[in-house]
């Protein structure tokens, strides 16, 4: 399970035989022994309401699992992807700092909190992201590429270089956030005058 190894280049693809583990729920990952998980391939778990902090999750990929409302108070997540899984109410704001690196594809995050986390080059691809909340988080060169951001929080975000292109739903205040460099498509630009009450036809 501990298998030492370089930390790879982006998502996390390859997974040992053994470390596949399908239709687990929140008992099963409790009763397991160990508290790190390494190169690790999670499908089809129910882990809604789960209590995975103190884990350690390493290169590992969570594939059409369901951690809604899971507790990650001190949870480790290093390089940890996400695809089509159910994230609603989670807190990444109380995983650990160090190494944090996380992907999303295809995944509800409805109402997550992400207040204060370094996401720089972080990758949300096809998700929902509504009221989902990014204070004081660092979202340089990032990209949500075919998300949904209704009533998604931008405060005192980190936005440089920041890819909206693709996006839809969102509300930005270019005077409460830095956006430098950050790609819009011309229709996209209205959701950063929304608060001015512009009408544009």
């Amino acid at each position: 399970m501990k298998q030492r190894r370089a930390k790879p280049a982006g998502r996390p693809t390859v997974f040992p035989a053994e470390n596949r583990f399908e239709r687990w729920d929140a008992r099963t990952l409790a009763a397991h022994p160990d508290t790190e998980f390494e190169q690790c391939h999670f499908i089809g778990c129910d882990f809604s309401g789960a209590q995975l902090g103190q884990l350690r999750f390493a290169d590992c990929l969570f594939e059409r699992c369901n951690l809604a409302s899971a507790a990650m108070a001190g949870a480790s997540l290093q390089n940890v992807a996400f695809a089509d899984c159910k994230l609603s109410g989670v807190q990444f704001a109380a995983c650990r700092d160090f190494l944090f690196e996380v992907h999303f594809q295809g995944c509800q995050l409805h109402y997550a909190s992400f207040f204060g986390k370094k996401l720089r080059n972080t990758r949300f691809v096809g998700c929902s992201l509504t009221d989902a909340d990014f204070t004081s988080a660092d979202l340089t060169e990032a990209a949500f590429a075919d998300c949904t951001l209704r009533g998604t929080v931008f405060r005192s975000t980190q936005l440089t270089g920041t890819d909206f292109t693709t996006a839809s739903e969102f509300s930005i205040d270019p005077d409460g956030n830095t956006l430098t460099k950050a790609r819009f498509t011309l229709t996209g630009l209205l959701g950063l005058v929304d608060k001015y009450g512009i009408i544009v036809e």
